[in-house]
């Protein structure tokens, strides 16, 4: 087959394998590292012994997908230097350097003091083990900045130009800072806070079915759906302001999501495609359900547009993003997935404020406990659509509209990129295995409840009560004779 002798093709299967096999893993540290925060915060406010508890359950979860988050992360960032060299050297002198950041600022602050938080209960003074809590909280969402950063750059590049096919910084706070930065990141990190608390409320949910540890695990499940409260409809606007961001700097991206291949001109009314088959051969879509003027509310909350909204067919074929029905369909399943959080939240706060979520009657609530099980998986799925529709959707560039994704790659024999491909796949799913069978057991066995409380008062120096030894005569040998 002549996908198996196009190295580039290969290539790029290979850093997507990589790449989508390890976002699940700090999704689940970057978020579940601020819901450990606030359960130890609990704890050390009310010094209920359930908070410490559910902290000690949690953190087992988040070591863990922490361990696998590193042995797949680092794969994935060696890629640079080996599949996509051309495209390292034009860039390294920004993009490498906010990489290294990401290593340096975040990785080293997370595992620097997730020893403490693990192991430190009863060795360190209660005040210190919480900073720690929260340093660790800080290196994971540190991460979740820098890697957008450097992902935001290479959607809408600044700060610089391309001199002698070299990108040269002029203002690296401007390349920073570029259009797509603040909401790229602000848009990660609450898919990752939205994702972990549907999966903390999931399993506290299968808990609550299984009749083990009902109030135990009902007080989870609340502190999940009151953070929910704020984060699902919060994620949601930040998703529209995303998606109006690729209506201004990436009008080829926005057509492959909409699958409009005919320009709407700007004061024109444009319908919203909700299904459709598009044939990129026939540069046509085969069936379609649209809703009229739906695309101009969606995009600017109002009929007319005032800009044009570009089909597909104003660039040629090799100047637009391919597997346009991939891009179509991930961002609706991304977008239908935030929307049904959204109203399981809704329903969720409902119940709860009626009182059915009471640790006495939670079980009764036997479907809307199995939607929050069904809602575990969902936010890792609605994540990894996110990401295909942000690069899948950003070709034929590497670098947006600067260097060109077959110019990015290093020119390596194709059976080597194969093999390579195929080593990844075997141990990936080897290490998903894993996984899923540690996990399994961590939940099998559920919390410890019969662990000691440490003492939130410091420890007090220990004084000798024994009674001092009589003697009779204390004076010195000298004066006694």
């Amino acid at each position: 087959m002549e996908f198996f002798s196009d190295s580039v093709a290969l290539s790029r299967m290979q850093f997507a394998l990589t790449a989508i096999f390890h976002i699940l893993w700090p999704v689940l540290t970057t978020g579940m590292g601020i819901y450990l925060v606030i359960v130890e915060g609990l704890w050390l406010k009310t010094r209920n012994p359930d908070y410490y508890l559910h902290a000690r359950f949690w953190s087992k979860f988040y070591v863990l997908n922490f361990g696998i988050g590193v042995a797949t992360g680092i794969p994935m960032e060696f890629q640079f230097g080996t599949n996509w060299a051309p495209f390292s050297e034009a860039v390294g002198n920004f993009f490498g350097s906010v990489i290294g950041f990401e290593a340096s600022w975040a990785f080293m602050l997370e595992a620097a003091f997730l020893g403490i938080m693990l192991f430190g209960w009863e060795r360190v003074n209660p005040a210190i083990h919480y900073l720690s809590t929260i340093l660790v909280a800080v290196g994971a969402n540190l991460s979740t900045l820098w890697i957008l950063t450097a992902n935001s750059w290479m959607q809408t590049p600044a700060g610089g130009e391309m001199v002698n096919g070299k990108f040269v910084v002029y203002d690296y706070f401007q390349a920073m800072f570029n259009p797509f930065m603040v909401n790229s990141v602000l848009h990660m990190f609450f898919a990752t806070l939205e994702t972990s608390l549907f999966v903390i409320g999931g399993i506290s949910a299968w808990y609550i079915l299984q009749q083990r540890h009902q109030a135990f695990f009902s007080k989870s499940l609340k502190i999940a759906l009151a953070a929910a409260i704020a984060v699902a409809p919060l994620q949601i606007y930040l998703g529209h302001l995303s998606a109006e961001q690729v209506y201004h700097y990436q009008p080829s991206k926005l057509a492959a999501m909409e699958a409009q291949w005919k320009t709407t001109p700007a004061g024109k009314a444009a319908d919203w495609s909700l299904l459709a088959i598009p044939n990129e051969k026939a540069q046509k879509n085969e069936w379609e359900i649209t809703i009229p003027n739906g695309l101009g509310y969606i995009l600017e909350f109002k009929k007319e547009l005032s800009e044009p909204v570009l089909g597909l067919k104003e660039w040629k074929p090799e100047d637009r993003p391919r597997l346009v029905g991939l891009i179509y369909y991930s961002f609706r399943i991304m977008s239908g997935i935030g929307f049904f959080l959204a109203g399981l939240m809704l329903v969720s706060t409902l119940q709860w404020l009626r009182g059915k979520l009471a640790a006495e009657n939670i079980s009764q609530q036997r479907w809307l406990m199995l939607a929050w099980i069904f809602a575990a998986p969902l936010g890792y799925i609605a994540v990894e659509s996110g990401w295909i529709v942000r690069c899948v959707g950003r070709q034929p560039w590497t670098l947006y509209g600067q260097i060109r994704t077959v110019d990015a790659a290093s020119h390596l024999p194709a059976s080597n990129v194969l093999v390579s491909l195929t080593g990844f796949a075997t141990v990936y799913s080897i290490l998903f295995i894993a996984v899923l069978f540690f996990g399994s057991r961590i939940i099998r066995n559920g919390p410890n409840l019969d662990l000691p409380i440490p003492s939130l008062e410091p420890a007090k120096p220990a004084v000798d009560t024994t009674p001092a030894e009589f003697v009779p005569n204390e004076r010195p040998v000298e004066a006694q004779e």
